[in-house]
């Protein structure tokens, strides 16, 4: 470990260790100390009085005058402190082992240690005495307080490991976490290892039946759930960056798996858009996701990703913060000077972009602050990015153009300030040369810097100094000692620069001057000049801001950029939501499809195309209102308290009353929704099943939902597949499918519109009889080993109706993620197209998609309303007449919609070709038998299906003439009817469900949904 002091300062610390490989421990340390930057060194071990092995040094990063060592554990537990750059050391024994150490951002005397035993500890005075923090802390994930956020600069942010899985946020101060002074900001748990406080950001991760949700709180507000388009489903976030107010998040989707796309975030960090697909990823030593992308310093708003396309790796540059990428203009000539002929799209330059963990080596790209626009690199030429045949590429010009300055790659590090380059050679083998250039790699000038050729370990200069000092430690053999080589390049310099030096250039993106919204002039030594630059100068010369134009603003939430650059909403968001707190008399900023990317100083002119809209407040009735616990469990102990949240997505929120009925007989009311923020509490005495209804009301509607809560017994995942459509008065068979399948005993709790007390079956099937027309909702609840959990579905029952099979392009499957949500998505949009092309009313329409592959719909067609019964003639030959036309629509393909942007999906109505049963001639052919047999034994089939149906549950009978369906599930809310609670104590007891089970089974019955294989057949429409 090597270490140079303070700014500008000659000391050097170097600690070294002699590791045995027969006893495979480190047996011997020592350590060196210089104060004439690293001419000379003495060793200090007889100075701090200590004879143990010492692990780790540590530099206070706001004081590097303080340092800190740390004694091997297994020899001794102590630490060794010194306040003047390693001088001299005063020994404090610990009673614990230190793993790792967190230096407060702005106090150089405040410490956090991580223990081996999961303790965190603080230390207010550089490590003399220590005080327990929190005990069972996750490793890495505890966090000082961040200057000008958290109140006061000693708080702590930590996750505390409470199960397997589960974690919890706790907020506290360092020398005063009592449980009495810990603040639990999130509701809830937490998942393991997901917290990350980072500049005005805290984010953390919750999972819930397998499907994970990302939450973040900006400027230490409440938390809210981030919002990516809806169908993005991730697996997996990293965050990458939260510079300039904003999030870079890097989001593995539902169907990636070794790549990740790039998503930007407003400024609170909550609603995401699209930036890059395919990311290129990898892993480090530590297991730890690397993902290739690059920020190129001095430059706003310039990145560098390598994406992979087709099974090849590709590096793109944007520059307007990701709204636009283009690939890499490889150079025209090689080092040589020989044209190279590579002509985009087809062939490119590639850089290797990943960083590199060890401090004393170079990146292998690189870029800085004090010299904008250049960037050096690994990298090759072809249409992919390769390991092999690697050389060295610059630009000066902000990417525009790349010049190669070695055929083999190097190590190069910026001096004086970016002012000249240092090369060395990357290499296993010994060398004892270095290059320099003066004028940005056009001209490079060799320096010997070792009589004998060294094995290079490393390079350690200080970053900003104007001591001009470099020092190369390695070796000349394996087994000779270690070498250390002061090099003082300052010699190549004549003078300090002068203004004359200096001229300036333009920033510009392949011939365009404006970039992020303005035309910016850059101040930068002319090339070869041999004066030393001055760290204060100014390196922007001039902007000027430009007119916007649509690649200065992103594409808003559930908005896609379509081919023409115009921002156009996704076909599952509704742009036309008005937000839940606008209140009549008052307005609202309606969004245009785009948002200003962030850092962008481009100025809009007199009419503001891109910028939002006010609208006025218009009254509008409650509507998604959602009822859950904080915990989102359906289940909660006896005698605990139970918070349930109130969210209402549309409505005025300030004049909208909440009223709340906890299913025991009390209830409670508010007057806005706002009163509900921190969540209602409710405890519950008796054990049993609450039916808790949430009201919303003001004077334009209502809404209401409604759960089921259950007292003792926890809750986990269910299906119900049930038809969308039945015949009034015909039996239906209800499906509820498990995951996982369960080896214990499962109670299904079934209800039926507002029924007070449910249906109690150990199977998932049950028949049901809907003696009325119109709409009624089922909800299935599922207990197993004190787990529950629900799902309902909405039926629409009619006397008559007329459906048609429909299939898609073969492109849908592609973007199918099989969730109920998505094809409730496509059946509203399939829908919509219908009636547009019909002139058909959409309420008498209704379409399903089932889950699966491929992708497979079904199109109801209802009966007007008005008619009357008796003239059911005339309605059956109505439904005939509307089904030839949407036959005809859909043949001819005229029912479209655009899935994503260049994606397109004509809807077919499905097919089926029926050959003739009998030959037509005298002369029964042998086919002809064998096809009438099978007629005979079909018909024995239907027989005995239709005699047993009760006994297969996933057989559905409508009418004579019906045929089997898999039905679509949509998920709903509640009723909003009161119910009495039921009593766990009237359940059959376990030897009754045993027996009935038992009986079930000797008679043939099916046990688990989830253990038998459903087969199903499309008919071509069905009759009824």
């Amino acid at each position: 470990m090597v270490h140079w002091s303070g700014h500008n300062s000659s000391v050097i610390l170097i600690l070294t260790k002699l590791y045995d490989f027969n006893l495979g421990a480190v047996t011997e340390s020592s350590l060196w100390r210089s104060v004439n930057y690293g001419s000379t060194y003495t060793k200090m071990n007889d100075k701090i009085r200590s004879k143990t092995v010492l692990s780790y040094l540590y530099v206070c990063p706001t004081n590097k005058r303080k340092i800190m060592l740390l004694s091997d554990p297994e020899m001794e537990s102590a630490v060794l402190i010194s306040s003047d750059e390693g001088a001299s050391f005063e020994k404090h024994p610990i009673n614990f082992y230190i793993q790792s150490l967190l230096f407060h951002p702005a106090q150089e005397n405040w410490i956090l240690a991580f223990s081996h035993d999961s303790k965190l500890y603080s230390s207010m005075d550089f490590g003399r005495k220590w005080l327990l923090v929190h005990d069972n802390v996750m490793p890495g994930r505890f966090y000082w307080a961040a200057v000008g956020l958290d109140k006061d600069q000693d708080v702590v942010h930590i996750e505390t490991r409470i199960a397997k899985s589960r974690a919890q946020y706790v907020r506290c101060r360092a020398q005063r976490c009592t449980e009495a002074n810990r603040q639990y900001l999130f509701p809830g748990y937490v998942d393991t290892n997901s917290l990350v406080v980072q500049d005005e950001y805290v984010f953390t991760q919750v999972t819930k039946s397998g499907r994970a949700s990302y939450y973040v709180s900006y400027m230490r507000e409440p938390f809210k759930q981030m919002q990516l388009p809806k169908y993005c489903l991730p697996k997996d976030m990293h965050i990458i960056s939260t510079d300039e107010k904003q999030v870079f998040a890097a989001v593995q989707e539902w169907n990636q798996n070794h790549t990740y796309s790039l998503y930007i975030s407003d400024s609170p960090g909550v609603y995401f858009t699209l930036s890059l697909e395919n990311l290129r990823t990898s892993r480090g030593p530590a297991g730890n996701l690397l993902v290739d992308f690059y920020k190129v310093e001095g430059i706003h708003g310039m990145y560098l990703a390598n994406k992979l396309i087709d099974n090849r790796v590709k590096t793109f540059i944007t520059y307007d913060k990701g709204q636009t990428w283009a690939l890499l203009p490889a150079p025209t000539t090689d080092v040589a000077g020989n044209n190279l002929h590579c002509i985009l799209p087809f062939c490119s330059l590639h850089l290797h972009l990943e960083m590199s963990e060890n401090p004393y080596t170079s990146r292998r790209i690189s870029s800085k602050d004090s010299v904008p626009g250049i960037v050096v690199a690994t990298g090759n030429i072809g249409t992919e990015l390769s390991s092999t045949n690697l050389g060295m590429f610059i630009t000066s010009d902000a990417a525009n153009t790349w010049r190669q300055i070695f055929e083999e790659e190097h190590s190069i590090w910026f001096l004086d300030n970016g002012g000249a380059l240092l090369a060395v050679l990357h290499s296993t083998t010994p060398f004892r040369h270095l290059w320099i250039s003066l004028d940005e790699g056009k001209k490079w000038t060799r320096h010997s810097f070792s009589l004998a050729p060294l094995y290079v370990d490393g390079v350690l200069m200080e970053p900003e100094a104007e001591n001009h000092i470099i020092t190369f430690f390695g070796h000349f053999s394996h087994r000779s000692e270690w070498q250390l080589i002061k090099i003082d390049y300052k010699g190549i310099f004549s003078r300090r620069c002068m203004d004359g030096d200096y001229q300036t250039w333009h920033l510009h993106n392949k011939a365009e001057p404006c970039v992020m919204g303005e035309k910016q002039v850059y101040m930068k030594r002319r090339p070869g000049n041999r004066c030393m630059l001055t760290q204060d100068y100014s390196r922007i010369y001039s902007s000027e801001p430009c007119p916007c134009r649509a690649y200065d603003f992103e594409c808003d939430y559930g908005f896609d950029r379509q081919a023409d650059g115009k921002c156009s909403p996704a076909f599952w968001f509704n742009p036309n939501t008005t937000t839940k707190s606008c209140s009549t008399s008052q307005s609202f900023l309606n969004s245009t499809g785009y948002r200003k990317v962030l850092s962008n100083n481009c100025k809009e002119g007199g009419k503001t195309v891109f910028s939002p809209r006010r609208h006025a407040c218009q009254p509008s009735p409650p509507r998604g209102l959602r009822l859950s616990t904080s915990q989102g469990e359906l289940a909660a102990p006896i005698g605990t308290n139970v918070t349930f949240l109130v969210q209402l997505d549309q409505g005025d929120s300030q004049k909208t009353h909440i009223q709340l009925h906890f299913g025991d007989g009390i209830k409670i009311t508010y007057s806005n929704l706002s009163r509900t923020s921190d969540g209602i509490k409710h405890v519950y005495s008796a054990t049993g099943i609450y039916r808790v209804t949430a009201l919303a009301e003001n004077s334009q509607g209502s809404d209401s939902s409604t759960l089921f809560l259950h007292i003792t017994s926890p809750v986990e995942r269910i299906h119900l597949s049930a038809p969308m459509v039945v015949s009034r008065q015909r039996e239906v068979n209800l499906t509820a499918v498990v995951w996982p399948s369960h080896s214990r005993t499962l109670t299904f709790f079934w209800w039926f519109d507002n029924s007070s007390e449910p249906l109690i079956t150990l199977e998932g099937t049950v028949s049901h009889t809907f003696q009325s027309e119109g709409t009624s909702k089922v909800t299935v609840q599922l207990s197993s080993g004190g787990v529950v959990i629900q799902d309902s579905k909405r039926i629409t029952v009619k006397e008559l109706f007329k459906s048609l099979l429909l299939s898609f392009s073969p492109a849908l499957d592609d973007h199918n993620p099989d969730i109920g949500e998505w094809r409730a998505d496509v059946g509203r949009v399939v829908r919509s197209a219908l009636a547009q092309a019909s002139g058909f009313p959409a309420e008498r329409l209704l379409v399903s998609l089932y889950p699966g592959l491929p992708t497979v719909g079904e199109l109801f067609i209802l009966p007007d309303t008005h008619t009357q019964s008796e003239h059911k003639k005339s309605t059956q030959e109505a439904l005939e007449r509307v089904s030839d036309t949407f036959v005809n629509i859909l043949n001819q393909g005229l029912i479209q919609f655009e899935l994503k942007p260049e994606i397109r999906i004509i809807v077919y109505m499905m097919h089926q070709t029926l050959a003739p049963l009998v030959d037509s001639g005298s002369i029964h052919s042998g086919p002809a038998l064998l096809m009438l047999l099978s007629v005979v034994f079909v018909g024995l089939a239907a027989f005995f299906i239709y005699k047993f149906k009760r006994k297969i549950p996933w057989i559905h009978v409508q009418a004579e003439d019906s045929q089997e369906k898999d039905p679509e599930v949509i998920s709903t809310v509640g009723q909003n009817d009161n119910m009495s609670k039921v009593k766990l104590s009237e359940f059959p007891s376990q030897k009754d469900l045993l027996e009935k089970e038992l009986e079930t089974r000797s008679r043939g019955g099916i046990g688990r949904n989830m253990e038998r294989v459903i087969t199903r057949e499309f008919p071509n429409c069905t009759n009824v």
